[in-house]
């Protein structure tokens, strides 16, 4: 178990960048105008508190911290003064992103390789439904961003909103953002029957007195958590129309085999469940097979282990699903929830497999969702050319002046319309290999998007997800009008599970802001281990993450990229 330092710790308190190096610094070239005044609404955000742990090593309860300052970054276009009492709201949305609805007793599930991969396994998992629902809850309650105080005009969920592509775990997610009765249980329907109750000592078995390796590092022995882990309970749903975008969790087994093995697909509704190989060598033989994305190299390396799999209840609701049948499933009434119907996927899309889409987030505000997915399955993703030339097209249709390829301005009639365009995957996207079902169609890294995007002056930013971690960056075009900004947010399984708002501005000078606001769920930073309510259990699912066994320092960003004053050049 990996121990929190006093720089990790300064990192997640946001003092990475400012309490370091002082206002004053430009760390990495950042450029920035110092922080913006508060304003009149904090309540339920960052800038009024954030988790941090308590005392200085070993496994730590959480309580809250000083908020962080919102930063204005100026790298792309001057703060000027007085903006604040010029400016009109002209959208405010909500990122979630990575929100891993887990099904945590899955027999296609490879939990020992968590030595090798830190998102194998999670102590926090089984309680993902109720993260949720908890980051559900604080969305209703915030209502409006903070700066503007406009209402959310929509939530966007940019992708691996499911775990492992299971039809359960679709159904808990659906139910969350909608509202309804969650029963976050596989199997067998009176009793838990993953690696927690399994008393292998590599995993944390919190109802058993076994010290396993997670008790030995501080965790707490905590009877009756998986039976209240899967018990019912019910989730508001959003108050806010959401939109769904794809992710390769959501679209490949464990988010990195490749798509389609038969017999890999068998085992999410087979009964045998392996736990533990036996020896350090075959998890690392089953780990370099899964690194390789050989199946059949997984499969020998399971068939070598020298303790037998658990036996375990099959379920038919551990199916996997194809991208046609996620997109489906959104568009079915009963998933409506707050609308709109089908959550952004065109109406065709269950018969189309097509996870692309447009949409209105605010008058003159436009989101494109993309699906950068790969569909070779794997981790990293890239765009379909016939995708890419969409994104052109709709740029060009929202535009009244732009730039051709070769840097030429063009003018055409219309009116402007702003962009923001959401992915999972980040501008670092580059795995081109050809679509099976389509092996002559290019594949478009995310550079040749960040080069389109140059091209539209009313392109404000790219929005995305995928990295598990909060980074802000500024794109700089050819012209100052030419620039854009790319917001990617820290997942909601891995601590520090955030949400952003967003809030577009116009400040009547020339410039735009992008006001961006980081907020954490709704469940309070610690509870007494004897409250294992829905609230209680939400509270415990941000504890236990910030104890996993390796906690990532630069999850949680430098102040540059949590709460932001993004400035932008406006031409208007």
């Amino acid at each position: 178990m990996a121990e929190i330092n006093r720089r990790s710790f300064l990192t997640f308190a946001g003092l990475g960048a400012i309490g370091a190096a002082g206002l004053g610094a430009r760390p990495w070239g950042l450029q920035y105008a110092g922080a913006a005044p508060l304003p009149t609404s904090v309540a339920g955000t960052t800038l009024e508190a954030v988790a941090i742990p308590l005392g200085s090593s070993g496994y730590r309860k959480l309580g809250a911290g000083p908020g962080w300052p919102t930063l204005v970054r100026t790298e792309l276009a001057e703060a000027k003064d007085g903006r604040e009492d010029r400016r009109t709201a002209l959208a405010s949305f909500v990122q979630i992103t990575d929100v891993h609805i887990i099904d945590a007793q899955s027999p296609m599930r490879f939990e020992f390789v968590d030595s090798f991969n830190g998102s194998a396994h999670r102590p926090q998992e089984t309680l993902a439904a109720q993260g949720l629902t908890a980051l559900v809850r604080r969305i209703n309650a915030l209502a409006s961003g903070p700066h503007t105080q406009r209402e959310f005009d929509a939530v966007v969920t940019t992708g691996d909103n499911t775990d492992n592509k299971e039809f359960a775990e679709l159904d808990w997610f659906l139910t969350a953002l909608n509202g309804g009765t969650i029963t976050p249980n596989t199997g067998a329907s009176d009793r838990y029957e993953g690696v927690q109750d399994s008393d292998v000592e590599m995993y944390w078995n919190p109802g058993s007195s076994i010290q396993d390796e997670y008790k030995q590092a501080g965790f707490p022995e905590i009877p009756g958590l998986l039976d209240a882990a899967i018990a019912p309970f019910t989730s508001p749903g959003l108050n806010t129309p959401w939109y769904c975008v794809f992710g390769n969790h959501d679209d490949t087994p464990i988010g990195t085999f490749p798509n389609g093995i038969p017999l890999l697909e068998r085992m999410y509704t087979g009964s045998l469940k392996f736990m533990e190989p036996g020896s350090p060598e075959l998890v690392t033989s089953v780990s370099s097979a899964a690194v390789s994305g050989n199946v059949e190299l997984v499969l020998a390396a399971l068939s070598s282990f020298t303790n037998p799999p658990r036996e375990v209840t099959p379920d038919l609701a551990r199916t996997p699903f194809t991208k046609r049948e996620f997109v489906a499933e959104h568009l079915k009434p009963e998933n409506t929830g707050p609308g709109p119907v089908g959550h952004g996927f065109a109406p065709d899309g269950g018969e189309t497999g097509i996870a692309y889409y447009s949409f209105e987030i605010a008058p003159g505000v436009v989101g494109i969702g993309m699906d950068s997915t790969n569909p070779v399955g794997l981790a990293e993703g890239s765009l379909g050319e016939e995708q890419f030339q969409w994104i052109e097209e709709t740029l060009i249709a929202g535009s009244s002046r732009y730039y051709d390829t070769d840097g030429s301005p063009v003018s055409r009639q219309g009116t402007d319309t702003w962009f923001v365009l959401f992915s999972h995957h980040t501008s670092s996207m580059d795995a081109l290999l050809p679509d099976p079902a389509n092996p002559s169609e290019r594949r478009v890294p995310g550079s040749e998007l960040v080069d389109l995007l140059h091209r539209f002056p009313n392109v404000l930013a790219w929005v995305n997800g995928h990295s598990h971690r909060n980074r802000v960056r500024p794109f700089e075009g050819a012209t100052p009008e030419q620039s854009f900004w790319e917001i990617n947010t820290a997942s909601h399984i891995d601590f520090p599970q955030l949400g952003r708002i967003i809030e577009v501005a116009d400040n009547s000078d020339g410039t735009v802001s992008l006001l961006a606001t980081l907020f954490e769920a709704d469940s309070p930073y610690a509870v007494d281990y004897t409250d294992l309510s829905p609230i209680g259990l939400a509270s415990l699912y941000r504890e236990f993450a910030f104890n996993d066994a390796a906690p990532s320092s630069t999850r949680a960003g430098n102040a540059q990229d949590q709460n932001v004053e993004l400035m932008l050049a406006s031409g208007r």
